[in-house]
């Protein structure tokens, strides 16, 4: 999830993610991925082994594929974001088997999810977002990134700073009556903004970075973070819950909203 900045009439965070860097991968033949978090390719002679395995090249086909790229760029690199369109965005991600949560390979996903947030900067980011589809999320809000916005909105929403989070195969679940709307924006989707309705309570559980069971209880804005990126583990991405009509460029976030489009705030539906 990006972090919002109100203050800049175009973000910090669209300056440096509008720098797009291409991964072309030399492959023998098409891939297929398939939800069960391996994969396979259409040819007699092995080209993708499982994941702990390691990836080899071959051959003269060529597919850009942002699932793909997760596993393969340079060590000491970072990943680029995916960008909506990729279909490891619009698939469910698999599961992390728990015997593979303290490998190096997972504690290496992990580390990089990190610094891609933070390098971005956001406040949020799932495994798929990186280009791999597993169901990873990494969380964080600080008071720089809070300092950005007004006092009378950080309180609208109930937004206050909080310590890194890794949650390994979460599970989601809504609590109370109430909902929140505000805009929100993705870093998946940079530049742009738009209204989303999100419950204003959860509860999420799952595993740390090394495999303890954790349970997070949690309201505001730091409830938004947690639903916005359990969509991401579902193949779902923000755009596609928007209120309609208030989709728009960041540096429009202050424009009117449309006539009969709901207002930002709190609701209760229990009444």
């Amino acid at each position: 999830m990006e972090a919002m900045y109100r203050v800049l009439p175009i973000s910090s965070s669209d300056t440096i993610l509008r720098i797009p860097r291409k991964l072309q991968l030399s492959l023998y033949a098409s891939i297929l991925f398939h939800k069960d978090g391996n994969f396979s390719a259409k040819s007699a002679a092995p080209i993708l082994h499982r994941f702990s395995d390691g990836v080899r090249r071959r051959a003269t086909a060529k597919v850009s594929a942002g699932w793909f790229s997760g596993f393969t760029v340079k060590k000491d690199a970072l990943p680029e974001i995916v960008k909506a369109g990729d279909p490891v965005l619009h698939e469910p991600a698999a599961e992390v088997p728990l015997e593979d949560i303290g490998s190096d390979k997972i504690q290496k996903i992990i580390d990089d999810m990190i610094g891609v947030m933070r390098k971005a900067p956001g406040v949020g980011l799932a495994a798929p977002q990186i280009g791999i589809p597993l169901r990873i999320i990494v969380l964080e809000d600080t008071e720089e990134y809070i300092s950005y916005a007004s006092k009378n909105e950080t309180e609208a929403q109930d937004r206050r700073p909080f310590d890194l989070l890794v949650i390994i195969n979460p599970k989601l679940e809504k609590k109370g009556s109430k909902t929140a709307l505000f805009f929100e924006g993705c870093l998946s989707v940079d530049g742009f903004r738009a209204m989303v309705e999100r419950h204003l309570q959860v509860e999420v559980t799952g595993h740390s970075r090394f495999g303890q069971p954790i349970k997070i209880s949690s309201s505001g804005w730091m409830a938004r973070i947690l639903q916005h990126e359990f969509d991401h583990l579902d193949g779902t991405i923000y755009v596609d819950k928007i209120v309609p009509r208030t989709f728009r460029k960041v540096e429009n976030l202050d424009l009117p909203l449309p006539v009969g489009c709901p207002k930002p705030g709190v609701y209760n539906h229990g009444l």
